[in-house]
Parts: structure tokens; C-alpha cells; sequence
């Protein structure tokens, strides 16, 4: 009898044992996993500032059905004056979070991660007068004035120097955002990485 009883005790311990690793696995499988989850881009102010002092150029894309940075339109054109210096800045902002949120201000997490982000622009030839050419989308090492950098002292682009022509002039002005975590570097390009921002601004100086 003393020996059906351990045998029973023993079964009993080998069951239990079982169903605790079972149920370990099992919250090991309910883990969420993590996800990189891309930013929520729903409006992007283009902020141009003469740096000898005056009235700043605004220009908006805005996305307000809140479906997603892919459905993003541009509200207005850019016009900039003629022979003027100009500091552009960025205002993005995710608006379905709440301003107090960190997910609210996309460009403060652009800027931390900074050393994941590049900007990337073009223009039509002829509008500025520094930067030369037409832009470093199509060819990175092409002339951009970045006034800033990540922890790499490689550019991010939220801060950049431009000065108009001196002759009246139109054309079209593009901003491209990469997100490049683990890949950016002196020789990545605007094809390396995932979209963030791809607008196109119609642009004049006069």
C-alpha cells in the first residue's frame, strides 16, 4: 500500500511538473514581441528664417483623415524673396497624439535618433544661389548646406542654410526624409532605408 501511494505521489509531481512548463511556454509565446514601429506623420511646416532678421516663409503638408503619412498633401506653395539668407527649419508633429505625449513632436525623436535620419532635398536649378546644382537626392556628395549633425558628425538635415538668387525664379522644391537605422553613413544615399517624408513643394523667388 506504502508503495502504490509513492508511486501515485511521484505521478502526480511528474504531471505538475509538466503542466508548470507548459504553462511558463505559454507565457512566453503571450509576450508581445518587439516591433519597430515607424513614426505617424500627420503634419510637416517647412520653416524658412532670414537669418539677417525679418518675417519667416511658411509652407504645410498636412494629412487630416489621420490615415497616414503615405496620403500626406502639400497645402502650399513656397515663396521666398530674392538675394536673402535663409535658415530652414522643420515643425512635425503627429496631431492624433496628445501635445503633452512624446509621440507628438516627430521631430524632437528625429533628432535623438538622429544617427537613423537624413534629409535629402532637391530644387530646380536656378532658384538658389548656395547650395549650387539641384540637390543631393540624386547624388549624395552634391552640394547641401547641413547646419547639423548626429553623434556620428554625419548631417541630419532639420536645420539647413539657403540663399535665394538674385533674379526672379520658380521651379519645385522636394524633401526627402530616410529613416536609416544600423545603415546610415558617409556614403549612404536617398535610396537607402525607409521613406519618412517624400513632399514636393511648387517654390518662387521674387
Amino acid at each position: 500500500m506504502k508503495d502504490l501511494v509513492s508511486k501515485k505521489l511521484k505521478s502526480l509531481s511528474q504531471v505538475f511538473v509538466i503542466v508548470f512548463l507548459a504553462g511558463l511556454a505559454g507565457c512566453n509565446n503571450d509576450d508581445p514581441a518587439k516591433q519597430d514601429v515607424p513614426e505617424f506623420i500627420s503634419s510637416v511646416k517647412l520653416i524658412f528664417t532670414p537669418t539677417g532678421g525679418g518675417t519667416s516663409v511658411t509652407a504645410t503638408a498636412t494629412d487630416p483623415d489621420g490615415i497616414g503619412p503615405g496620403n500626406i498633401t502639400v497645402d502650399n506653395a513656397i515663396a521666398l524673396a530674392k538675394e536673402v539668407n535663409y535658415t530652414l527649419t522643420f515643425e512635425i508633429l503627429n496631431n492624433l497624439a496628445d501635445p503633452g505625449d512624446p509621440e507628438y513632436n516627430i521631430g524632437d525623436e528625429i533628432e535623438e535618433e538622429g544617427d537613423e535620419h537624413q534629409f535629402f532635398f532637391s530644387w530646380t536649378d536656378g532658384v538658389f544661389s548656395d547650395p549650387t546644382g539641384s540637390g543631393n537626392i540624386d547624388n549624395r556628395s552634391d552640394d547641401l548646406n547641413y547646419s547639423d549633425e548626429d553623434v556620428n558628425e554625419l548631417p541630419i538635415g532639420l536645420s539647413t542654410l539657403w540663399t535665394t538668387t538674385d533674379l526672379a525664379a520658380s521651379g519645385t522644391f522636394k524633401v526627402l526624409l530616410k529613416h536609416q537605422p544600423d545603415i546610415k553613413s558617409s556614403t549612404s544615399t536617398s535610396t537607402d532605408g525607409e521613406t519618412d517624408i517624400d513632399l514636393t513643394f511648387d517654390i518662387t523667388v521674387e
